[in-house]
């Protein structure tokens, strides 16, 4: 396994990581989703992502039940929050601590940045980020990100807001794929910014769950290639088969 560094953090994570959506799957029997965790930390795979609205807790509850039994110390566990108040963000992200089976988290990131209200709602006085600041000071979290699927510009400005209130994240997670480039470019506008401020960079929908592969223009191999050569610390793909793993 390739290893990259975190952005300015020093950690040591995987190129490929693996993703928490599709381990919740009703589709995926909770045997194999732990199978897959624990045979992705065996081959050197050490980055795991989830969230806590991941298929109504249970990825979080499966990843936990794969983490027994010593592989905790393997991961570099990342999570979402969605709640945008204090008091929402620390009741969430104490229920995640309590699915993951865990003592502390290593990132957890704000999810779903895509409203231009998002950032000072998160950065209130009684907003979400006081709850993760509170939280890794209790030795709960390591690191502190964002993510957001839609519009790169509202990701420049949650990196401004961030900036007036004094605060820098570990990690932003983006959609980095080939098609990426022809509109609302991730790529373009805010991978540079992350690189120039040393913020490690989450890539996500390499293959946009699957409709680029529909296009027949590209392999899956070829879109990871493709988001592995950016600057990216990892790149997490959805796993639901050990064929895929």
């Amino acid at each position: 396994m390739v290893y990259r560094t975190l952005g300015a953090t020093g950690e040591k994570v995987s190129a490929i990581g693996v993703g928490g959506w599709h381990l919740g799957l009703k589709t995926v029997e909770e045997e194999l989703a732990v199978r897959i965790v624990r045979s992705a930390l065996d081959r050197g795979i050490n980055f795991l992502d989830n969230s806590w609205d991941y298929n109504e807790g249970v990825s979080e509850l499966r990843m936990g039940k794969a983490l027994r039994d010593c592989y905790r110390d393997r991961a570099f566990l990342m999570t979402k929050i969605d709640g945008r108040t204090k008091k929402e963000a620390a009741r969430q992200l104490n229920e995640s601590l309590r699915r993951l089976g865990v003592d502390y988290i290593d990132l957890v990131q704000h999810h779903e940045i895509i409203r231009f209200d998002d950032p000072h709602r998160i950065f209130h006085p009684e907003g979400a980020n006081g709850a993760l600041v509170e939280a890794r000071a209790a030795g709960k979290v390591r690191y502190v990100g964002f993510t957001g699927h839609k519009d790169p510009r509202i990701h420049l400005y949650m990196l401004e807001v961030a900036k007036e209130n004094r605060f820098k994240f570990d990690a932003v997670q983006l959609p980095l794929n080939v098609m990426d480039a022809h509109y609302r470019s991730f790529e373009k506008l805010v991978v540079p910014e992350l690189v120039k401020l040393r913020i490690g960079v989450l890539g996500m929908k390499s293959m946009a769950n699957g409709i680029l592969l529909k296009s027949k223009t590209v392999t899956p191999l070829e879109c990871l290639h493709y988001a592995l050569n950016l600057p990216t610390s990892v790149v997490i793909t959805g796993i639901d088969r050990m064929e895929i793993l």
